[in-house]
């Protein structure tokens, strides 16, 4: 169930935490992986350790020259993309709206929301010419339900979320499926840049009374990436332990 044999999946920001767990899953289930992101030493070494037809991929998703770039270099290589999974993105500072900056609000926009626009539009026209495609979005619970002190990402997510119906129903007919995943607090190193009083604000709600792990996210994201996933799209999956309702 769920193969992803003689697949190219292109996976952002996944040389560390949610997209690292992805691109080896995808890799176990047979996908060539282009792990791709700004670090590409530690893109190429979460390469190495999946093994098989993987590589790193320099990728800088707030630029469109890059991300068209990017996409062209694993179509030389493997002849196509089947799947991109949009997973890179910030937490931004953690700070309430009266003490964020133009500079803060600009970078989250950037890499959270047009870095998924410059990523989708530059494997769209591939994926239509082959009529198959699997895009899968990592937006967050946040952008259902707003978490104070994070304007900025609460705001890009829920850009996510929306941008994701939109987009699913304009390829709703070519065969390409593209669905949304809003996690929970899960225990990356995203982290890092959030206050301990944040996280326990976001664990406090979850009804399991736990962060989530990177592999639960990719086990969603392997489905959504498959043939199997053929009647799914425009759809916002949550992986909340039971946090989101709705």
């Amino acid at each position: 169930m769920f193969q992803l044999e003689g697949q190219t999946a292109i996976v952002t920001g996944a040389a560390t935490g949610i997209g690292e767990a992805i691109a080896r899953r995808l890799a176990r289930a047979g996908a060539t992986v282009a792990v791709a992101d700004l670090d590409l030493d530690g893109a190429s070494e979460v390469a190495r350790s999946i093994g098989g037809a993987s590589f790193g991929l320099k990728l800088d998703i707030t630029s469109s020259a890059s991300a068209n770039q990017a996409v062209a270099e694993a179509i030389a290589r493997t002849g196509r993309v089947d799947i991109l999974v949009n997973n890179a993105g910030i937490a931004g500072k953690a700070a309430p709206l009266w003490e964020q900056t133009d500079e803060d609000w600009q970078k989250v926009i950037a890499v959270n929301m047009t870095g998924v626009f410059n990523c989708c539009r530059a494997v769209i026209l591939h994926m239509r010419e082959r009529k198959y495609g699997r895009i899968v979005n990592i937006a967050s619970i946040a952008g259902k339900e707003g978490n104070p002190n994070m304007t900025g990402y609460s705001a890009t997510k829920a850009a996510v979320i929306g941008f994701t119906k939109s987009m699913a129903k304009e390829v709703a007919t070519e065969g390409i499926c593209v669905n949304s995943v809003t996690p929970a607090v899960i225990r990356t190193k995203i982290l890092e840049q959030l206050t301990e009083a944040q996280i326990s604000y976001m664990t406090d709600k979850i009804p399991m009374r736990r962060t989530g792990t990177p592999e639960e996210i990719a086990a969603i994201v392997h489905f959504l990436s498959s043939p199997e996933c053929s009647f799914v799209t425009a759809q916002c999956y949550d992986a909340s332990g039971g946090r989101a309702t709705y």
